[in-house]
């Protein structure tokens, strides 16, 4: 019993340790990234961009499954986003509300005949609308067999999808008016940098040979956040607040906390572990290449950027996955816990599914940076991280119990791990002040930043609990559905005090 108590506490000290060391090396590398894109975005100039001939098309895709409440409103919003190239395709994944009763009538669609071409699997396409007004040509709508989960949906789009590059989104999202100009540049930066003349003049010829640089931009992500609280007007953001309900406002800092200094910071290093579903923008070819989404993952967000990568490293090619902090992306949060507890117990079960699917890539060298780096940190970090906090209390109260806990040592210990949470908290949310002041009062950034004291004793204890549920479920293999969000839509009359 000794030696088993003094392996697990030495284990837990271990791991405690490289986590805390891991999350300091994330914050300096979001703010390195922070830094070094506002440097470079200070010199863009986007309208040239918009009004580009030679910018690269972009389809959206955006799945849509019972979202009556916000479907017209959502639909307007993403046509009227700030680029030369882009088509709309929205995906009707056998709805059984009048979602497509309202697209139709709203958006004056009418069957046509369209060259679909199934490269992806998914479940059949029954019909696709275009509008008779020239004022939504943009706008593709597809009626299919539902296929039970946004990846299959998705599939449909992407086969549809006339451009190089698709965005894919929540069709209940709402979508900054310049997303896919500052989306797709990182794509466009390394277009430029294709081009290389490297090594000295060539000794017959005089010239230095043109050698082409094969790092190709495969995905790109940016920040999203919680809608909930915010002023909207027909689809746009007018007032960004603070969710005023505690779980939204929970979610708001987790958001900021994954993004803003999570995923930013592995960017910094191309290290990205996986890009959004609810906004995220691919190279088309790869991605079809690689299988598209897999219709029976439950992470399949991090699922198709986990074979992209892949794909690229099992053909010899270099690839490169960004993102940029601002935030592009608002999405409605679950607005109460039955929602919550279904949403997360199904990012569990995915989390469970991904190491078990891609096992073989994790600590094979032949996969670099996705097979040492990537993939290991979900591992011990994402995947063992709950299962570890759930033993260690229970060895808690196990020493309780017996006795033979330092309360002296113990309790600077808890207090230290406690602070070191809420500094890391109130550094993402320093770092999304320091990239764009979504908010317009101190009061709103301290009001959020303050919830990091209270989330290690209420909302946590949830996530650790759901995510647990999560892989109890893929172990018995308990059936999980996706299950309908229950949108309250974003039609929140503003408040009389702004």
């Amino acid at each position: 019993m000794e030696l088993f108590r003094n392996f697990y506490e030495g284990f837990v000290f271990v791991y405690g340790c490289t986590m805390l060391f891991m999350y300091a090396l994330l914050a300096i590398l979001s703010l390195r990234g922070i830094i070094r894109f506002q440097r470079k975005n200070s010199y863009v100039d986007y309208n040239k961009m918009l009004q580009s001939p030679l910018a690269p098309g972009i389809s959206i895709i955006a799945p849509a499954f019972n979202e009556g409440v916000t479907i017209i409103s959502n639909v307007r919003s993403l046509l009227t986003l700030n680029y030369p190239r882009f088509e709309v395709i929205i995906v009707n994944d056998g709805s059984t509300d009048d979602t497509l009763t309202k697209l139709i009538n709203e958006f004056q669609l009418q069957e046509v005949d369209f060259a679909y071409n199934e490269r992806i699997k998914s479940q059949p396409v029954k019909r696709l609308f275009k509008s008779t007004n020239t004022a939504y040509d943009k706008l593709v709508v597809i009626d299919k067999v539902n296929g039970k989960s946004k990846a299959d949906a998705s599939n449909a789009g992407i086969n549809a999808a006339a451009y190089d590059y698709f965005l894919c989104t929540d069709v209940d999202c709402i979508i900054e008016k310049d997303t896919l100009l500052r989306m797709i540049k990182p794509f466009m930066d390394e277009e430029h940098n294709k081009i290389k003349e490297i090594g000295e003049p060539c000794p017959e010829c005089g010239y230095i040979h043109v050698k082409e640089d094969s790092v190709r931009v495969i995905a790109t992500g940016a920040t999203l956040r919680i809608a909930n609280s915010c002023e909207i007007d027909e689809g746009v953001i007018t007032r960004v607040r603070p969710p005023e309900k505690w779980l939204p406002r929970f979610q708001e800092m987790e958001y900021l906390r994954a993004y803003v200094l999570g995923k930013m910071g592995w960017s910094v290093i191309n290290c990205v572990p996986n890009v959004s579903g609810g906004l995220g923008l691919f190279d088309k070819e790869i991605a079809i290449k690689a299988g598209g989404y897999d219709s029976k993952s439950f992470a399949e967000d991090m699922d198709i950027v986990t074979r992209m990568c892949t794909y690229m490293i099992d053909n010899k090619l270099k690839y490169a996955i960004r993102y940029i902090p601002t935030t592009q992306c608002w999405t409605e949060g679950p607005p109460n816990m039955k929602v919550f507890s279904r949403q997360r117990t199904r990012w569990g079960r995915g989390l469970a599914e991904i190491i078990t699917i891609h096992r073989k890539v994790i600590f094979n060298p032949r996969y670099r940076k996705l097979g040492l780096v990537v993939l290991p940190y979900n591992l011990f970090f994402e995947f063992l991280a709950p299962i570890i906090e759930f033993t260690g209390i229970l060895y808690y109260i196990y020493q309780i119990i017996t006795g033979n806990i330092n309360w002296h040592n113990a309790l600077i210990l808890l207090l230290f791990v406690y602070l070191y949470s809420v500094m890391i908290t109130t550094l993402a949310v320093l770092w999304d002040q320091i990239t764009y002041k979504h908010y317009k009062t101190w009061r709103e950034v301290v009001g959020l930043a303050l919830m990091a004291f209270i989330e290690p004793f209420v909302y946590h204890p949830l996530i650790v609990f759901f995510a647990l549920r999560g892989y109890f479920n893929f172990i018995t293999g308990k059936k999980h559905t996706w299950g309908n969000m229950q949108r309250q839509g974003f039609g929140q009359k503003k408040p009389a005090n702004t």
